[in-house]
């Protein structure tokens, strides 16, 4: 199942992050403005229609769903992903990440031999893509003790709601280049991308820039333009539209890649945090709002 057919339909309450009932699943918000912890499915097994279904409208809506106590194999996540798109590989030359026996998962794992891990810096996946990711789904199965290694999500929407009215009118038309060089060596896309973009299915406006990928706005001379960038960067990460999730052994957390940026800290060397990502096919190049 695609989810694709009810997509207008969520679109238009995809701006709420009050509890949401569903028949199918469990949704309860962690934050005003991002993410929900979901419960009432087993993702060991095939959903059934009625829980995809409520899933994509959540995803929608919440714009990162976190799963606990979900014990999953490669074929578990990798169905989870196909409910949502074709799942897709990773464009980076060189990462810290490693392939795994299936080339569709990625092991991120990290311990007292680490010498840096992946995603330290507020980002969206591969943003140098053409066509970047849709989403992600990272499986821990090892986390550290004492609530070390949580991820940080940051809503976009909110960031960019928050813009003054002229900032807005500023922003919008122009375009900045994402260089994937920056993180993953030579060899990585190399991509141009509007500075305010609409997310596919809501439709509603996003920040798109962010600090690993975004070297310069195209439009603009380079010091105001590194000014600009550097106000977004600042504003994006602020506090006020992020939510923090504290990992369990067993956890899941999936996020829309078009509208969020996220965070890894790493606060837990020499322990290990241990687990598999998988990412699902954008569908379309962003979009300019």
């Amino acid at each position: 199942m695609s989810g694709t057919a009810h997509l207008p339909q969520i679109a238009k309450v995809a701006s709420s992050s009050k509890a949401t009932l569903y028949s199918a699943i469990t949704a309860v918000p962690v934050s005003p403005h991002i993410g929900a912890e979901i419960s009432g499915v087993d993702l060991t097994r095939p959903l059934g229609n009625e829980q995809v279904s409520a899933l994509h409208d959540a995803f929608a809506r919440y714009q990162v769903l976190f799963f606990r106590n979900q014990k999953i194999s490669f074929e578990d996540q990798i169905r989870l992903a196909s409910y949502f798109g074709s799942l897709g590989r990773h464009v980076g030359a060189s990462t810290i990440s490693k392939s795994t026996e299936n080339e569709l998962v990625r092991k991120f794992h990290y311990d007292e031999t680490s010498k840096q891990i992946s995603g330290e810096n507020f980002h969206s996946d591969q943003s140098c893509a053409a066509m970047p990711p849709l989403g992600s789904i990272l499986y821990n199965h090892t986390v550290p003790p004492d609530g070390g290694g949580d991820t940080m999500f940051a809503s976009m929407y909110a960031a960019y709601e928050a813009l003054s009215p002229n900032m807005k009118v500023y922003l919008k038309g122009l375009t900045a280049t994402h260089d994937g060089r920056r993180v993953f060596g030579p060899g990585t896309p190399v991509s141009v991308h509007p500075v305010i973009t609409r997310h596919p299915v809501t439709g509603r406006e996003v920040i798109f820039v962010n600090t690993d990928f975004t070297s310069h706005i195209n439009e603009l001379p380079r010091l105001e333009g590194d000014r600009i960038l550097q106000f977004l960067f600042d504003h994006c990460n602020k506090p006020e539209w992020t939510c923090r999730f504290r990992w369990q052994p067993h956890s899941i957390a999936f996020w829309d890649n078009r509208c969020t940026h996220h965070k890894a800290i790493w606060d837990y060397w020499p322990n290990v945090r241990s687990g598999f990502r998988v990412q699902i096919e954008g569908t379309e190049a962003p979009m300019a709002a």
